[in-house]
């Protein structure tokens, strides 16, 4: 249809150019030279003229030549008079007449080709059709995309490292496959499932995968395509996804970041109309969802990293019966996902994937899948025959840190200041028994940071205990204190250190409760996303929860700075083979500190 309308168009404008030129050419006469009204009376009056042709205000008639010339003729004249004197002869026509029809269409011809041009961005506005093939659309219509069985590549196979939410939806393709087999039973297949995590851990994979295995039509929309500046756009494009829907049930309507519409409806503040254009869209969705009609055979998957601030009326049993976290994978679902991505590349048989895993702890699989993508990059750029382990180990790097900035210039005195600071944080966290361990120290500037130490669990953890965290603030404040015991200053090197510090400490004041005089009480800060207002404080509340968080502080200061004093020549020894080599490992960490300790 949108072709149709595009053809319609192209030739309604041929059609009209060539009437348009047809008329020009009929009422203009033949190509005529043109004279002055002067010297068009002095041929009169000398006789030189036989025979003229009167058209409106102009004068025609032949040069001896044969050469036609014309002269405008003023009104206020006696030109007729002296030609009539001059016996010459006097032939009169009546001026061309442009047809009603064409003079209506001419002077209305700009005001339909902006309605043209209106009419065709207010139909390209629409969209595409559920089913791609392009058709033309009005803003009310949805602009989902349709994607068939056939066309669905990706299976479960595809995901790895979320076995949990995997076998979660794996109800889901049994019932759209063979739904008969619940309903016999009386079951009912959840309405809707909701896939929440942190950015790239593979929700939208997922439901990718799952169109691929139940074998029934996807329809796919982001959250965002619903909301327009118009209101009443996005509740009509809802109710249009889901007529579609109805029409070619069983089938699969997925959203994409569905907090763009289905935010909690408080969260404008209380100057904010019930009225506006997203809650109109949410409120239209939720009646889709578990209305009075009906919704059989039609299961919405929503995609979300902001679960906590959707509108509690979206979350509750019959809209979305089933909330499915999509983790961050552990040690075993990164090595999976490793692999995964490593299925097309070219891999050297000494790589050890389970090395890799164990050293990428927190890394979603967005960036396990740039991981791979960076270590193929490195192979083509260095003409290697296949992905190694140091080329892994350098994308890893690159992944976590950001590329080195070898063409940063420092001078002398920063980078003896910056390897001391990286040493104090080596050392301290080398020297406390509940601390991660060391995994890499460099001075070599990688993004925003002139130096960073990597720190990798020996196991995975999903909880921490107080020690783990005083270890934390003490590795921290390592770099800070080290400065000020070695160069006796400061410096504006320790800012992202501070800032993490005193996140941790005022969170395990207010949030986890390990601070003896507050107690196990915790203190919600407000939320302005959601629009959740924070805990009203008492001022000596406040006071106490400050005092306490500055005194988890210093005793991590004190402890750092006791260490760092007692081990000097251990962190001059660092600090040196960080200034020679830029780039030390733990095997060399360990053998400065058991030189050290022989001595």
């Amino acid at each position: 249809m949108h072709q149709f309308y595009k053809n319609l168009s192209i030739w309604l404008l041929v059609a009209l150019a060539v009437l348009l030129l047809f008329h020009y050419c009929k009422q203009s006469p033949e190509r005529a030279h043109t004279v002055s009204y002067t010297e068009f009376l002095k041929k009169v009056d000398s006789g030189l003229l036989a025979n003229v042709t009167v058209v409106g205000d102009t004068v025609l008639w032949k040069n001896t030549d044969g050469t036609l010339i014309k002269t405008v003729v003023p009104q206020a004249s006696d030109a007729l008079e002296r030609l009539l004197r001059g016996n010459v002869t006097i032939q009169a026509e009546e001026p061309p007449q442009t047809p009603w029809f064409l003079h209506t269409l001419l002077s209305w011809l700009p005001l339909l080709f902006l309605g043209f041009l209106w009419l065709f961005s207010l139909r390209r506005g629409g969209g595409q059709t559920p089913g791609g093939s392009g058709r033309a659309l009005a803003f009310g219509k949805s602009r989902a995309r349709l994607i068939n069985p056939e066309e669905s590549k990706i299976k479960l196979d595809d995901v790895a490292g979320i076995d949990e939410a995997k076998e979660e939806v794996a109800e889901l393709i049994d019932f759209l496959k063979k739904p008969e087999k619940f309903t016999a039973a009386g079951a009912r297949i959840p309405t809707g499932v909701l896939l929440y995590g942190e950015p790239g851990t593979g929700k939208t994979l997922l439901a990718k995968a799952i169109a691929g295995e139940a074998g029934v039509p996807f329809f796919s929309i982001s959250g965002s395509n619903f909301v327009e500046m118009y209101v009443g756009i996005g509740a009509s494009r809802v109710r249009d996804l889901f007529n579609e829907g109805k029409k070619r049930a069983p089938c699969i309507i997925f959203i994409d970041e569905i907090d763009a519409v289905g935010r909690h409806r408080s969260a404008g503040g209380a100057g904010s109309s019930g009225n506006d254009e997203r809650e109109q869209t949410l409120n239209q969705l939720l009646v889709e969802m578990d209305g009075f009609d009906a919704n059989d055979h039609v299961i919405v998957i929503a995609a979300t990293n902001r679960q906590d601030i959707l509108d509690p009326a979206l979350l509750r049993p019959g809209r979305f019966d089933r909330q499915v976290m999509v983790p961050l994978p552990d040690v075993g679902g990164r090595e999976k996902i490793l692999k995964v991505h490593a299925r097309t590349a070219k891999i050297d048989p000494g790589v050890n994937w389970q090395v890799i895993a164990r050293g990428t702890p927190g890394f979603s699989g967005a960036q396990l899948a740039s991981l791979v993508n960076e270590a193929a990059l490195m192979t083509a750029r260095g003409n290697r025959p296949a992905i190694t382990m140091a080329i892994l180990e350098a994308a890893k790097d690159k992944v976590l840190m950001g590329a080195e900035r070898r063409s940063l210039i420092i001078t002398d005195r920063e980078k003896r200041i910056t390897a001391c600071h990286e040493a104090g944080h080596a050392l301290v966290a080398w020297m406390l028994p509940g601390a991660d361990p060391v995994h890499k120290v460099t001075i070599i500037p990688r993004g925003r940071a002139l130096g960073l130490t990597m720190q990798l669990p020996e196991e995975e953890r999903v909880s921490h205990d107080r020690a783990y965290l005083s270890a934390t603030l003490c590795t921290l404040l390592g770099g800070r204190i080290a400065e000020e015991i070695v160069f006796n200053q400061m410096t504006t090197g320790a800012g992202n250190d501070l800032e993490r510090v005193s996140d941790i400490a005022r969170r395990m004041v207010c949030e986890w409760g390990m601070s003896e005089a507050v107690g196990p009480l915790t203190f919600k800060a407000a939320n302005p996303l959601s629009g959740q207002p924070g805990q009203i404080l008492s001022e000596q509340t406040a006071i106490l929860i400050d005092v306490e968080v500055r005194k988890l502080v210093q005793t991590a200061y004190d402890t750092a700075r006791h260490l760092l004093t007692e081990h000097r020549g251990l962190l001059d020894a660092i600090t040196a083979a960080l200034l020679e080599r830029e780039t030390i490992s733990r095997d060399e960490i360990e053998a400065i500190v058991r030189t050290g300790a022989a001595n």
